[in-house]
């Protein structure tokens, strides 16, 4: 195989690969934040901390972590929102659809920018609170 054959063959593989596994992976930190897993967010769930959750509409509607708020980050996620929810010290959880949901990211990376100080990234979120037994509404 000559070099263009095989960057060819590299990118079809590649291309397959990222079509099939559902997309790029979130980010593992973002900074400003804690990324935090599922025993840490039944802590804080206990602790009766703001949940809000930037899944689209219909996501929402299939299932949800009790109580918790809900801001879709492609429509309704404005700063004045969600300073109705939580105010900028107050520890605030996000979550989507797990690792390959870039949602979360976007949302935390927005309320870090914002002021928000005390801010928690459910990477792998409600896949991985479902499967552990959590409760869900």
């Amino acid at each position: 195989m000559n070099n263009l054959t095989k960057i060819f063959a590299m990118f079809l593989l590649g291309y397959a690969t990222i079509s099939f596994a559902g997309g790029v992976e979130g980010p593992a930190v973002v900074d400003g934040a804690i990324t935090v897993d599922v025993a840490e967010v039944t802590k804080l769930f206990e602790n009766e901390v703001a949940f809000i959750d930037v899944r689209k509409d219909k996501d929402w509607d299939a299932g949800r972590i009790p109580e918790a708020y809900h801001l879709d980050v492609k429509k309704g996620f404005s700063e004045a929102l969600l300073s109705k929810i939580v105010n900028k010290n107050d520890t605030v959880v996000f979550y989507c659809n797990g690792i390959k949901c870039l949602r979360s990211a976007v949302a935390v990376e927005k309320a870090v920018s914002w002021g928000y100080t005390n801010v928690k990234y459910f990477r792998t979120g409600f896949p991985s609170w479902r499967s552990s037994g959590n409760p869900v509404e």
